[in-house]
């Protein structure tokens, strides 16, 4: 495989900046616990991983995410881990850079550190995003999750519709800041938290004409002045359809989102959304899958007729390299019911099905719930106390 198709050992580091620790809350590059990336001429990564106890419970999450991150990677071929023990001094500097963290955190998204993010992208406009969106996250919910949706899509807001919620966002002042309170609805024993620009506009043909800065900064606001709560499972973003200013600032902020793309059988459609995978991997995004929408009409004979082609989303997973995780048939159910909120997952259709067996895979393969453990919130705890003491010793000498 030729040199320049392999990612450096800078480009290794970088995505494993999106592998969070998941009670300390910062990612193991900033926490120092990564001492070394090396990247082989055959594509093979080998990462050195110093854990702050060698017996951590969080081993297996952290390995299982540094392989899915670093190994979607174009030119990786294998990746292996080395693991070593943080000295006293190191595990000390850890845990002080995760209390200063806390201290910050006003400064960083309102998103948990236990919170799998997911930005549901697409190369252009009109394969179904937002809907597929929708279903997801009450397919999410109906498994006793608690899910959230921020819709990205600012120009083209359509989330508070197909969830069929309605209102204005509700706040609170802490300090000098406004939070806001997302929409609810309770679908089975989870939760859908929602926030939309259409719970802040008079209704929703208002047209919203903001240039891409105002765009990055309403995006921004979501993350960073919204309470999500703690407890969120997933945070979905409905992102907007291109590769452009908001996908570039969302990046930024939740540089350990993980991206599923959305596509039609088209190839057309096919060609564009490829650019969706490459603009997520430049941006050192992990591609966790494909979902080929609006996939072929079954009529009340059992016949089934590919309208829009065959094989687009097949070949957009085998190009990305990464799982198809599903294909939704073009079900007339599906539109109605996002005309009238209720999404069509929570009925009997076979493309209801199909977002059903898409959420399963999403939870067990392509990007499984947070597990917590107790080791690093025992250590962040005891660390701080300990802090706390000496802080306490000083200000009295």
């Amino acid at each position: 495989m030729p040199t320049q198709d392999l990612p450096t050992d800078d480009d290794v580091r970088r995505l494993l900046r999106g592998v969070i620790d998941p009670e300390l809350g910062s990612d193991i590059v900033e926490l120092g616990m990564v001492r070394d990336a090396v990247v082989a001429e055959d594509g093979q990564v080998t990462v050195t991983i110093a854990l702050t106890t060698s017996g951590c419970p969080l081993r297996a999450q952290i390995q299982r995410d540094i392989r899915t991150r670093v190994g979607s990677a174009p030119g990786v071929t294998g990746v292996k881990l080395e693991w070593t023990e943080m000295t006293q001094a190191e595990k000390s500097g850890a845990m002080a850079k995760a209390r200063f963290n806390v201290s910050q955190r006003d400064e960083d998204t309102a998103i948990g550190p236990l919170t799998r993010v997911v930005l549901i992208a697409s190369g252009k406009g009109g394969v179904g995003k937002s809907s597929v969106t929708a279903n997801l996250a009450a397919a999410l919910a109906s498994r006793g999750l608690k899910v959230g949706v921020l819709d990205a899509d600012v120009w083209g807001f359509s989330i508070p519709r197909m969830l069929g919620l309605t209102g204005r966002l509700g706040g609170r002042v802490e300090g000098d800041r406004k939070v806001m309170i997302p929409l609810e609805r309770r679908i089975g024993d989870g939760v859908v938290r929602v926030v939309s620009m259409g719970f802040l506009v008079e209704d929703e043909e208002t047209a919203l004409m903001w240039r891409g800065l105002m765009l990055n900064r309403g995006v921004q606001h979501f993350l960073q002045d919204v309470d999500w709560g703690d407890d969120l499972d997933y945070l979905l973003v409905d992102m907007p359809p291109g590769t452009g200013d908001v996908q570039m600032g969302v990046a930024k902020l939740v540089p350990r989102a993980e991206v599923v793309v959305v596509t039609t059988p088209a190839l057309a459609a096919q060609k564009v959304a490829i650019r969706a995978v490459s603009m997520a991997r430049k941006s050192f995004l992990r591609v966790a899958g494909v979902i080929e929408n609006m996939s072929a009409f079954t009529d009340n004979h059992g016949e089934t007729h590919a309208l829009f082609g065959e094989g687009g989303g097949r070949t957009l997973a085998a190009d990305a390299g990464v799982p198809l995780l599903g294909q939704v048939p073009i079900e007339p159910r599906v539109s109605a019911g996002g005309d009238a909120g209720e999404p069509e997952v929570l009925g009997t259709s076979l493309a209801a099905q199909a977002f059903r067996d898409i959420a399963e895979r999403l939870v067990t393969e392509a990007v499984p719930p947070a597990e917590l453990a107790g080791c690093s919130a025992r250590m962040l705890d005891a660390a701080m106390a300990a802090l706390d003491t000496e802080d306490a010793k000083a200000a009295n000498a």
